[in-house]
């Protein structure tokens, strides 16, 4: 059986959104049971030089709404750009928006871009990709980059989360 582009992508975002939606509001309801103050969450980094939580999870919403849409025009430029200041509450807003807009598109209406010509512009180039290619080499290794390093920034700052908090429903057969 092939997997569609449906699946790979709208299936596989979904599982990581909805059980980040999960390990967001675990690590709430922690950090405010110990008394930490969610804006130094969401100005937290791992290190020095890497983006801070709030700018990881603006990414899982960017590389899974905003690909989709990409292929669907296919085209996206990337690049710098001004992202909204989003304190905790905002980034679980951002993730529930995220959600609602991915469920409301059709495996047809996904599956319809297969083998689509999807070009990605970034730094003065581009690179053109089919839009499974895309798909699979560039929206869902930043979405999963992103995702795991918003959930190690929760675990590093004492979240009671685990890796099945990050994981999610799987797809079990029926």
């Amino acid at each position: 059986m092939a997997i569609s582009l449906y699946d790979l992508s709208v299936a596989s975002y979904l599982q990581t959104l909805d059980a980040m939606s999960g390990f967001l509001e675990k690590a709430k309801a922690h950090f405010q049971e110990q008394g930490v103050d969610l804006a130094t969450i969401v100005d937290m980094s791992l290190f020095p030089d890497m983006r801070p939580f709030r700018f990881q999870v603006q990414q899982v919403a960017f590389h899974s709404v905003k690909a989709l849409e990409a292929v669907e025009a296919g085209i996206i430029k990337v690049g710098p750009r001004e992202l909204p200041q989003h304190d905790y509450e905002g980034l679980q807003a951002l993730v529930v928006d995220a959600r609602q807009a991915l469920r409301k598109l059709t495996p047809e209406a996904v599956n319809a871009h297969e083998g689509a010509e999807m070009v990605l512009e970034a730094r003065g180039t581009q690179r053109v990709f089919t839009a499974e290619g895309f798909v699979m080499s560039f929206a869902l290794p930043n979405f999963y980059f992103h995702a795991t390093t918003a959930y190690d920034i929760l675990r590093a700052a004492g979240a009671p989360v685990g890796k099945l908090d990050f994981m999610g429903a799987l797809r079990l057969k029926v």
